[in-house]
């Protein structure tokens, strides 16, 4: 019997001891659930705040007062009716630009800076393609800025400017609920090198974009796939399209940028920062458009809703 007392006790002083260590190893398990629970959320504070200083910026995207078509032959920009090309915002006369084949040529009319220096007489621009990027026209004192594109083949002028509008006028940003379950690890499946994708943008012109492989994903049990772009930025940049889109979220899809995939091929992504393109917040862009293989088969609650913009003013009435 005493052996059998023995192995009683021993049983009820371990069964003791599992009760007596659970309420203190329960407070703990808490409290770090609430630490790693905090952290997530400073991380993403800090990137949303990131994103509207971004988007707000003197020269961010909500600046962005025109797309204006440059075909062969000058053209006389500026504010005033009798320009060729009239500005939003700007000076009456900014200048004349000239297109002859793929150059640009640029004299102006009041006082600007290309490239830094003093604009004086005419000169020569380069545009996005260039491995310079494109040369900088800045004016009105530093708050207006003209670039020259291309897209699709032919010349844009881009202006942007601190006083647009849409810039004076932000809204702000809202949220889907998100979660640190919509933090996902993918597994990154590569293509051949020099593998490009046809993505097209909401301007109804296609660009081969370089396209260095897949990300594959779980969720809820099923498995989903996004090809992933290099616009050479160091990250991979997903251009998806989910049910949300039009219910909540931007119809014309959604931006996420993830980083390179580890020694072991997995990739994070992160559904909370996936965040609007610029054509949600300016008629002016020319923002690709998700390719039929990223269009998923979920509603992603997580990340930036459609922007709301403010509302016009109603006109007064009569009597």
């Amino acid at each position: 019997m005493a052996p059998a007392r023995t192995l009683t006790l021993l049983a009820a002083v371990i069964a003791a001891g599992v009760a007596a260590c659970q309420p203190a190893q329960a407070p703990v398990a808490s409290r770090q659930a609430r630490a790693e629970e905090a952290a997530f959320q400073a991380r993403q504070q800090a990137w949303r705040a990131g994103r509207v200083a971004d988007l707000t910026r003197p020269d961010g995207w909500t600046s962005l007062t025109g797309l204006h078509w440059l075909d062969p032959g000058a053209h006389r920009v500026g504010s005033d009716t009798d320009n060729g090309i009239r500005l939003a915002v700007g000076p009456e006369h900014l200048g004349v630009f000239t297109v002859r084949g793929d150059k640009v040529g640029f004299v102006p009319d009041t006082v600007v800076m290309v490239d830094g220096e003093p604009g004086l007489g005419a000169s020569t621009l380069r545009i996005d393609t260039d491995p310079a990027g494109p040369s900088k026209l800045v004016f009105d004192g530093g708050k207006g800025l003209a670039t020259v594109i291309e897209r699709g083949g032919r010349l844009a002028l881009r202006v942007k400017h601190a006083d647009a509008e849409s810039r004076l006028q932000f809204t702000g940003l809202e949220y889907w609920p998100g979660g640190r379950d919509w933090q996902v690890a993918a597994r990154f499946v590569p293509h051949t090198a020099g593998k490009t994708l046809p993505i097209a943008n909401i301007i109804g012109t296609t660009d081969e974009v370089p396209n260095p492989g897949a990300v594959e994903f779980e969720r809820g049990g099923k498995t989903y796939r996004l090809e992933a772009l290099d616009q050479g930025e160091g990250t991979l940049f997903l251009v998806f399209a989910d049910r949300t889109n039009g219910r909540g979220s931007y119809g014309a899809g959604r931006f996420i940028d993830a980083p390179k995939p580890d020694a072991q091929g997995w990739v994070l992504i992160d559904f909370n920062q996936s965040y609007n393109p610029p054509c949600a917040f300016t008629a002016f862009a020319t923002c690709p458009l998700p390719p039929p293989e990223n269009r998923l088969d979920l509603a992603v609650e997580a990340g930036e809703r459609d922007y709301r913009k403010r509302a016009a003013p109603k006109p007064p009435t009569e009597g």
